[in-house]
């Protein structure tokens, strides 16, 4: 029996308040209903409060033994997970400090497997995608060419600034599932 893959959809801010990142994260998640060839599932970043990295031993060396339980926590999520979609805001031209960390306190968790982004922004938080590509390359993270940029002009409502994509994002976040599902799938049939 052929296991099922599953991606992690990363809430990838933590910030107090009425995230964007959470609502576009649901969103996301949404878009995956009536899909088969995956389970999809909600991964939110504030949920684990991960503590600054100020381990002695380098995550990468640590063998999945973490000093924080946290830490740990957040290493099972990610770890049970075969590829990942990035929600990702984008802060001061760059990835969000708390999300980066995060990612910076795991190390074989994530090696090698798929990953795409959705972000949002100004710009459609392109930078920070451009940056969190560099990042997860050191991973040997397979990032997939199609990306969702949401933009806080144009992906909002203009009286109420909630979120309300424009009607072509619908098409896109299923272009970028569809490369997603076929790396992780891809991943999966490699040799380890």
């Amino acid at each position: 029996m052929e296991k099922i893959m599953k991606i992690g959809i990363i809430v990838g801010s933590i910030r107090d308040g009425a995230r964007r990142s959470e609502s576009i994260a649901k969103w996301v998640l949404s878009a995956t209903d009536g899909r088969t060839d995956a389970q999809f599932e909600l991964i939110d970043l504030k949920a684990f409060d991960v503590p600054l990295l100020t381990s002695p031993v380098v995550p990468a060396a640590a063998g999945r033994q973490y000093e924080s339980e946290n830490v740990r926590r957040w290493s099972a999520a990610i770890d049970a997970c075969d590829g990942y979609v990035f929600v990702t805001p984008e802060y001061n031209h760059s990835v969000p400090g708390a999300f980066k960390n995060a990612v910076d306190s795991l190390g074989s968790e994530w090696a090698g497997k798929p990953v795409g982004f959705v972000s949002f922004g100004a710009d459609g938080g392109i930078r920070a995608v451009e940056h969190w590509r560099q990042i997860v390359a050191n991973f040997h993270m397979v990032d997939v060419r199609a990306q969702v940029a949401f933009s806080m002009f144009f992906d909002v409502e203009g009286s109420t600034q909630e979120f309300a994509p424009l009607e072509r994002r619908q098409g896109e976040i299923q272009g970028l599932l569809d490369q997603l599902v076929a790396s992780v799938k891809l991943h999966a049939q490699s040799p380890a």
